[in-house]
């Protein structure tokens, strides 16, 4: 928990740990779910999903075809989310960001452009201290 800057109580700290923990085991089968429900419209096949936690990146597609999202996206509106996974899966179709890559993430996802806009002004809020405070449990 080393996103955490402020001093909890030991039992505060634990749950937020524990809190923290399922969220990163719930990350997994969501995004198989929704990697699984958009790849039918964005094309392309994957060999495995990884999920991490990284402060620079929310996904990432390799040449191999492995999908890496980062957990803290369990934190965003879940079209957010889901504007992650179809900006990476189309990766697997387009390995750059070119004009062809942007019309076929518009194709899935029309209204993509709020969602990427929305992570770059909120992202720094996606963590458990934060997500405990709008849930009112700090």
């Amino acid at each position: 928990m080393s996103d955490i800057r402020k001093p909890y109580s030991e039992d505060t700290i634990k749950r937020m740990e524990v809190m923290d923990r399922r969220y990163r085991q719930a990350a997994r089968d969501y995004f198989t779910k929704r990697c699984a429900y958009y790849r039918p419209f964005t094309g392309g096949s994957y060999t495995r999903i990884t999920i991490r936690d990284q402060k620079t990146r929310w996904g990432s597609c390799s040449s191999t075809g492995t999908l890496s999202f980062n957990y803290r996206l369990m934190f965003a509106p879940p079209r957010v989310l889901d504007y992650v996974v179809v900006h990476e899966l189309c990766h697997l179709t387009h390995m750059n960001h070119s004009r062809d890559f942007w019309d076929l993430v518009a194709s899935v996802m029309p209204d993509y452009k709020q969602y990427k806009v929305w992570l770059k002004e909120h992202g720094q809020e996606l963590n458990i201290e934060d997500h405990m405070k709008r849930l009112n449990l700090l």
